[in-house]
């Protein structure tokens, strides 16, 4: 080999290696979403620049997204398929696993209610929701939580329970406030329709879990900071995809 061929050489292993290491710089992250759109491309978005914000320069994050139809999803929660619904979520998070993802996320509060059967299907970590959301409010040493979202999420353990494990007392609204959140998610703003009247709902909600005690509230559905931000609330608000997306972040990039 000739000294030309010799440096060559060495040039593009170099090269190889400086590549690998820019790889290495992210996990990647399947992410089950489309349940719904609305929100999911807030998840993308944030992810985005949160990785950007991170790392700098034209850095974006390392996804894989599969996006299911909703349509279907909404159906078998309101006939209370959920066995059904564990399948779904279980094979989309197989085919991101074969697509080569190292952790999931399901960009949904509701379809946490399936999380163990895709954990069973995949055995990759997944970045629970309500878990982050918890270790977001006990960082700022609340105490008193409401919860909003859909019914499912409001009035089943398989939510609530993680708030109250993680040391929280949880807070709903009453039943036929519960029925009122729930359409409006539902009916407007996975449709992505976005109503005054629908804001001023949600905040007369809060306002009167606040005078009950809640000392901060969770947006407990992917779609409800679209409608409600932190301005319209007397009390600390926290955005489940906002945190979750920023858990997201830590994935991707944090301390391996």
């Amino acid at each position: 080999m000739s000294v030309y061929q010799q440096q060559n050489l060495q040039q593009q292993t170099l090269q190889q290696k400086t590549l690998q290491q820019k790889i290495l710089h992210q996990r990647t992250l399947g992410i089950i979403g489309g349940m719904s759109w609305e929100s999911t491309q807030s998840y993308y978005r944030l992810i985005n620049q949160g990785v950007k914000e991170k790392l700098g320069g034209h850095h974006s994050a390392d996804l894989l997204i599969h996006s299911v139809d909703f349509a279907l999803i909404n159906e078998l929660q309101e006939q209370g398929e959920w066995d059904e619904l564990g399948v779904i979520m279980a094979s989309s998070g197989t085919r991101l696993q074969a697509a080569g993802v190292q952790g999931l996320l399901i960009a949904t509060n509701t379809m946490h209610k399936v999380v163990d059967k895709v954990q069973a299907a995949t055995g990759l970590p997944i970045i629970h929701i309500a878990e982050v959301t918890a270790q977001a409010i006990n960082k700022q040493g609340l105490k008193t939580i409401a919860l909003l979202g859909t019914q499912f999420t409001m009035t089943e353990d398989f939510y609530k329970q993680r708030l109250i494990n993680a040391g929280l007392q949880v807070l709903v609204p009453d039943t036929i406030m519960q029925k009122e959140i729930h359409r409006i998610i539902n009916e407007e703003l996975c449709l992505g329709k976005f109503q005054d009247s629908s804001r001023q709902y949600y905040v007369d909600v809060i306002k009167q879990l606040a005078a009950q005690g809640a000392e901060g509230v969770i947006l407990g559905c992917t779609e409800i900071g679209l409608l409600i931000s932190q301005d319209d609330s007397p009390i600390p608000v926290f955005d489940t995809t906002a945190i979750h997306a920023a858990a997201a972040v830590e994935f991707l990039v944090g301390d391996r």
